[in-house]
């Protein structure tokens, strides 16, 4: 081999023995690196760290009730469901009369709240301020608006002064200044709905609205004040139900007389007798006919061609038997026969006990 051979052969050794430990060298480093995991989907590849394994209970446990849990995204009419007496037994009760800062509704979940004008009330209780109120229920982080209930926050009876609230007369109830009331549901009245010329048209059902039962009196003074009960309304729906079960068609119903306040009562209604105690100062009593075309009288609701006593009988026998299903609205039916520039009419209560009589005058 010459010099020059002998050079280029030492060159090509080297080369070959340097490329050897390079290699070795990667190899030994590549050894030394984590493993390296692709993800399940497209994109690049990404490095994973070791994860320790958790007891199969614990990590179901926790997906359904630690902070994986997933939130109900909506509220159920089930959720919902201790709304339900609100409406009634018909089904048609628009209104929740409620005083200031008490509960709205009876048997509320714990974690229920009302959301009113945007303000979440923990206690599910009506708002200080007298007023209606449109709300939503809101329960495990998810809300739901209300639509077919409204609170009405009461004025109560301490803001009353001299028999009157405001400009307003209402007069005294008969126990106020002492004596025992007849029944729990004589007592002295709690508290008021405010009722504004603006507020008037709200219906309290499907068939009625506040301005229906207000006391015929007082005509130009703004606000007004006003009983009416719940139930009152839902026997008065359940009666309408009941005629148009029997065929009768029912569009509209007059209230004649609703709520009288004591001061009108003494005026304006039958006083003689047990009539001091009318149920109508009480809110929880009407004078009532079906009048379809809005004319102001009765119409025949018998279909024998004449507006009679008959037609009042066949209202009270309609809410006879919404009493006879539904033992939380028994009170008093009263048929009146015409008298006075007024056609006969029919007297509904729910004063807690069984009433029937038949009258003349105006109830």
């Amino acid at each position: 081999m010459t010099d020059r051979q002998e050079h280029i052969f030492t060159w090509v050794a080297v080369v070959v023995i340097l490329l050897y430990i390079t290699a070795w060298i990667g190899a030994l480093v590549e050894m030394q690196r984590e493993p390296e995991f692709k993800s399940e989907g497209p994109g690049p590849v990404a490095a994973s760290s070791p994860v320790p394994v958790a007891p199969a209970t614990r990590s179901i446990t926790g997906k359904i009730f630690g902070p994986e849990a997933r939130k109900t995204p909506y509220l159920t009419e089930a959720m919902l469901a201790f709304l339900h007496p609100l409406r009634g037994e018909s089904g048609e009760v628009r209104f929740a009369p409620t005083l200031p800062g008490e509960e709205i509704a009876e048997d509320a979940p714990a974690d229920a709240k009302a959301v009113v004008e945007g303000e979440v009330r923990p206690d599910f209780t009506a708002p200080e301020k007298s007023g209606i109120y449109e709300f939503a229920v809101e329960m495990n982080r998810a809300a739901k608006a209300v639509s077919d209930i409204s609170i009405i926050t009461l004025v109560p009876s301490s803001e009353k002064h001299g028999g009157r609230i405001g400009s307003y007369f209402l007069g005294n109830w008969p126990t106020v200044t002492g004596g025992v009331p007849k029944t729990e549901r004589y007592q002295v009245p709690a508290g008021f709905i405010e009722v504004t010329a603006e507020n008037q048209n709200f219906n309290v059902s499907e068939h009625f609205r506040l301005r229906d039962f207000l006391t015929k009196d007082q005509p130009n003074v703004w606000p007004k004040y006003l009983l009416l009960d719940p139930l009152l309304v839902d026997k008065l729906e359940l009666t309408i139900q009941e005629l148009e079960r029997q065929g009768v068609k029912v569009q509209n119903v007059k209230v004649m007389s609703g709520f009288r306040t004591p001061r009108y009562n003494h005026s304006g209604g039958n006083t003689a007798g047990r009539a001091n105690l009318s149920r109508h100062m009480y809110g929880d009593a009407a004078d009532v006919y079906v009048d379809n075309n809005r004319d102001g009288q009765p119409d025949d609701i018998t279909g024998d061609g004449r507006v009679t006593v008959s037609d009042a009988e066949k209202m009270g026998a309609a809410a006879d038997s919404v009493e006879r299903r539904y033992r939380t609205l028994v009170g008093g039916v009263g048929v009146y026969t015409a008298c006075c520039g007024h056609g006969p009419f029919t007297h509904i209560d729910v004063r807690g006990y069984r009433a029937r009589w038949r009258g003349t005058g105006n109830g």
